[in-house]
């Protein structure tokens, strides 16, 4: 294990994006949730993802130079067309102006339209609470999950994450969550490595439940809670698809393919103003300490720490280093 920065995972992960064909900006911002993803062990959503951003740059499944264009049809309502181009700096485009809606308007809606995969979707709605809102944010993904007693695979993992402020510029709770029982990453991740996965966590082509991570992948996975998993999916599929004009999940490539059609897909963000609520941080706090007063227990997203540096292995970074010096 080599133990990098998050300076040095940043800055190489950006030279590795912009390599292969995106632009600085993009780039950077890139490279700034990839290493945020590190900081805190979230490895499927940090550098395991790097190697296909920059080989979909070189087929242009993901268009690394467009400029996210911002709509704004209603006072209260943001819209991010990112062109095909990455979810992070189109919603860096778009957060600014959706956050002065808010304030104006109490609520405001954000759509990133045609977008690449945001990956981890709590990233973003962090930044909602760190401005001082609550955020509550869907998006959808390549198809891997059928309705409860079928087997076709209609909708994608569909995470869904929410984050409240603590009134000083951190965060009260923080969620961020796959509507299946484990994230599609974590299937993967174990057919790289060789291993089996827990019973439970998906079903074969058959319908079948399924200890195999390649027979899961062909098969799909299963909504957490089962029909009532199913229901938040469908929510999740409903608004990020089809508040944003972006693809539905049935028709997503995987995500991770090097080539093919743009993901083209949809993440949407409600940013609500609590200080209409005279008493709405007091209210979370109390709520916090009840939790809080049982040994062990805590808030979502409590004590959640962030490295620096973070242990990275040999071969992942080595394959980080050689994509940014091609």
């Amino acid at each position: 294990m080599a133990q990098i920065s998050l300076k040095t995972i940043h800055d190489t992960t950006q030279a590795a994006l912009m390599a292969h064909g995106a632009d600085a900006f993009p780039a950077a911002e890139v490279a700034r949730a990839v290493a945020a993803a590190e900081s805190v062990g979230n490895k499927i959503c940090g550098l395991y993802y790097v190697e296909s951003y920059c080989q979909q740059l070189r087929s242009g499944r993901v268009k690394g130079g467009v400029t996210p264009a911002v709509n704004t049809p209603r006072p209260a309502v943001v819209q991010v067309d990112a062109g095909f181009g990455f979810a992070q700096p189109a919603f860096a485009y778009g957060l600014p102006v959706a956050l002065d809606a808010a304030r104006q308007s109490g609520v405001a809606t954000l759509a990133v339209c045609h977008a690449h995969t945001c990956t981890s979707l709590g990233y973003f709605t962090e930044q909602i609470a760190r401005a001082g809102f609550i955020g509550l944010g869907f998006t959808n993904a390549s198809p891997i999950v059928a309705a409860p007693g079928g087997k076709t695979r209609v909708i994608g993992t569909n995470p869904i994450a929410f984050s409240v402020p603590d009134g000083a510029g951190g965060i009260a709770m923080q969620f961020d969550q796959s509507t299946t029982t484990v994230a599609l990453g974590k299937i993967t991740m174990a057919k790289a490595a060789g291993q089996s996965i827990p019973e439970g966590w998906a079903l074969d082509a058959d319908g079948k439940p399924t200890t195999d991570p390649d027979a899961a992948i062909k098969g799909s996975l299963i909504s957490t809670g089962g029909y009532k998993g199913w229901g938040f999916g469908l929510m999740a599929e409903i608004l990020a698809a089809g508040l944003t004009s972006s693809v539905l999940s049935r028709d997503v490539k995987p995500l991770k393919a090097p080539d093919g059609p743009p993901h083209d897909l949809g993440q949407f963000y409600l940013i609500i103003d609590p200080s209409a609520s005279g008493d709405f941080t007091a209210k979370v706090a109390a709520l916090s300490d009840a939790v809080a007063q049982d040994d062990g227990a805590r808030m979502p997203g409590q004590g959640k720490a962030k490295s620096d540096p973070v242990e990275v292995e040999d071969a992942v970074w080595a394959q980080i280093e050689a994509l940014a010096n091609t």
